[in-house]
């Protein structure tokens, strides 16, 4: 799937899910992706590292679990890796709310970057 296919199944699903019932507004949005992003460094603040994969299963009795491998279709993966596809998913979701080309967006963002001095902008972090 190319990413303005992604960009079409995360907009289509958060749709099928009830996500744009009510209409969100922009800065919604953009707060969203970042609560993903500070999810990411709270697992690492946590110790976990960037290639950590783990997933909460829920036990019959209602209970969750830690397991270290995923066996059931409901096993929620969880980490850092997991949350930077929900940074991706919610960008592809709100590229799909408002029409946006993300990968023409990309492709012609990636190609100004090329262009640009090393370290540009002289920041530190």
């Amino acid at each position: 799937m190319d990413i303005n296919g992604y960009v079409a199944a995360a907009h289509a699903n958060a749709v099928s899910k009830g996500w744009w019932d009510e209409e969100r507004s922009f800065g919604e949005i953009i707060a969203l992706i970042h609560s993903e992003a500070s999810e990411a460094l709270e697992d690492y603040r946590a110790g976990k590292q960037p290639t950590e994969v783990w997933y909460e299963r829920v036990t019959p009795m209602g209970m969750t679990a830690i397991v270290d491998s995923r066996l059931y279709e409901h096993d929620k993966p969880c980490g850092i890796p997991s949350e930077l596809a929900d940074i991706v998913i919610r960008v592809f979701d709100a590229a799909g709310r408002y029409g946006i080309d993300l990968e023409q967006a990309i492709a012609e963002k990636m190609a100004y970057n090329a262009t640009r001095p090393q370290r540009h902008g002289g920041k530190v972090l």
